[in-house]
């Protein structure tokens, strides 16, 4: 019965009472973010981009931005390890640039935690196992964030966010909130091997292209 109750009612309060808290409380820190990207990064202040929700439907998360957006002599953007400045890698490493995805979790998009929400150009390629994760709300943490966040390959990250789906509870989001603590002020797992960001992923075989997925 608790465990039914949490998934129904107290997971979302919870969410709600801490974004709320947390916004008040990191409001001065975020003016100040957004006045350094401004100054160092130029407009826009904030990344966006549609991500992949709630029984898969498609919602705009927020991020601070960390990259410049420097295009080659035909047009398209550089790759993402010549266009993330040394700021933004420390805005990443310290995950400030997930915070306005408080914002996510006010209007019912986002959970603080929860298996990361992905690109929604991915629906077409998950298994119908892996698009299980998609039965509870994203979060900013997760199982797989605890896991090994982006040293972990994409099929380990699957693996653990459909564990999570299967075995939520008020205990497990618990033990996930000690675990984050340590690891973001480690700054542990921010990037994959040999890449500034996770590689993108095409489906069963992994894509050596790169894209801001995380």
């Amino acid at each position: 019965m608790l465990g039914l109750t949490y998934q129904n009612f107290w997971k979302r309060a919870i969410d709600l009472l801490a974004a709320i808290m947390l916004l008040a409380a990191l409001l001065p820190f975020l003016l100040i973010v957004a006045v350094l990207i401004r100054t160092k990064l130029g407009s826009p202040i904030f990344f966006h981009q549609d991500r992949l929700g709630l029984n898969g439907k498609s919602f705009r998360i927020w991020k601070f931005r960390t990259m410049t957006d420097a295009r080659g002599e035909d047009g398209e953007l550089l790759p993402d390890e010549q266009r993330l400045t040394s700021f933004g890698q420390f805005l990443r490493s310290w995950s400030i640039d997930e915070l306005p995805q408080l914002l996510n979790i006010l209007n019912g998009e986002m959970s603080l935690l929860g298996p990361r929400p992905l690109i929604s150009e991915y629906a077409e390629h998950y298994t119908e196992q892996q698009m299980r994760r998609h039965e509870v709300r994203p979060g900013i943490s997760g199982w797989a964030q605890v896991k090994g966040r982006n040293s972990l390959s994409w099929d380990e990250k699957f693996d653990l966010d459909v564990w999570y789906v299967d075995h939520y509870s008020v205990w497990v989001d618990a033990k996930i909130v000690l675990m984050t603590i340590p690891i973001v002020l480690g700054r542990n797992g921010v990037a994959a091997d040999n890449h500034v960001t996770m590689p993108k992923w095409s489906g069963p075989t992994e894509s050596v292209g790169q894209g801001q997925s995380e």
